[in-house]
């Protein structure tokens, strides 16, 4: 029933090694490529000073099952490596993290999927990997394909597919198998409007469904859409945990806080120099988060060095 924890976690961590130390692999992959790296790498004696940094640490909370929680932050905040650990791709170095229920994860795009192989050979061999009867498979591919929108193209390798259609027809895969928590992360970056609708449209299903979903996304309207709850990540750790408008609030104060291209990279001759940028409703109250066809106001600071007599 809803108000049972369906994920659990508690002082989780990843520590990553910076260069090509040894260490343990967390996948068959990782394995394969230390030892490919090893035949290049310099010999011991002239490896440098081995360094590691935290992707992850501490964290620690609960979602209830039926929740849509949003996960935001910056670019290395930890939040693709919360949602690998959440799904048993990699594991923590410290934690622990505790699943209940059937999980459906869409991390990257076209992940399982093989080139060789045509979009219809792809949806069975995804499907087996995300736990899926072949049976089960052939019940559900019709559906698969419809969503997709990709029918013409069924029968074509996927390596001539482009990253839409990559990541429309493995989100159509992982949806159908109907989880019991999905997680996502930024399966919206990929694909049109109707797309996008349509998934999130599937997801509001998934939660009917009392469905448990995490969603990672560097689309605040998106976030803003589906999650009443969003938890924040900055430098690994989660800085905060609650209603989506105030999380949204820190992300947004954060992304103002750093280094911008036209202050970092301005030559010190250019005559006038953008000091900032202000979003505002037609009524003239600041907002970031706007509805499809509303107006928006965009308010430029700056910074005149010199007088321009024909700015343009």
């Amino acid at each position: 029933m809803k108000g049972d924890i369906a994920i659990r976690a508690e002082g989780l961590g990843k520590r990553y090694r910076l260069g090509t130390s040894q260490q343990r692999h967390d996948s068959f992959r990782d394995l394969l490529t230390d030892v490919v790296g090893s035949l290049f790498r310099r010999r011991p004696a002239e490896a440098p000073a081995r360094e590691s940094f935290w992707a992850l640490k501490d964290a620690t909370f609960e979602v209830s099952r039926g929740e849509n929680v949003g996960i935001i932050g910056l670019n290395g905040a930890g939040k693709s490596t919360l949602l690998k650990i959440l799904s048993r791709i990699t594991e923590p170095t410290v934690g622990s993290a505790r699943i209940d229920g059937r999980v459906g994860a869409l991390l990257e795009v076209g992940t399982g999927f093989h080139p060789e192989l045509t979009g219809r050979e792809n949806v069975f061999l995804y499907g087996a990997i995300l736990g899926m009867g072949n049976q089960e498979i052939a019940r559900k591919f019709e559906a698969i394909v419809d969503f997709a929108g990709i029918r013409e193209f069924i029968d074509t390798p996927v390596k001539r597919y482009s990253s839409g259609m990559y990541v429309r027809l493995a989100f159509a895969v992982a949806a159908h198998l109907e989880p019991e928590i999905l997680l996502l992360d930024e399966v919206l970056a990929v694909g049109d409007i109707i797309f996008q609708r349509k998934c999130m449209e599937f997801a509001k299903k998934l939660q009917e469904k009392n469905a448990t979903i995490l969603f990672v996304s560097h689309n605040m309207f998106s976030i803003k859409t589906m999650c009443h709850r969003v938890i924040y990540l900055k430098k690994g750790g989660v800085q905060f945990d609650g209603p989506t408008d105030e999380g949204i609030a820190f992300y947004e104060k954060d992304c103002r806080l750093s280094a911008v291209p036209w202050r970092k990279d301005n030559p010190d001759d250019w005559p006038i120099v953008v000091t900032d940028v202000a979003l505002f409703d037609d009524a003239g109250e600041p907002k970031t988060v706007f509805d499809h066809g509303e107006r928006m106001n965009v308010r430029l600071c700056y910074e005149a060095r010199r007088p321009v007599s024909t700015p343009n």
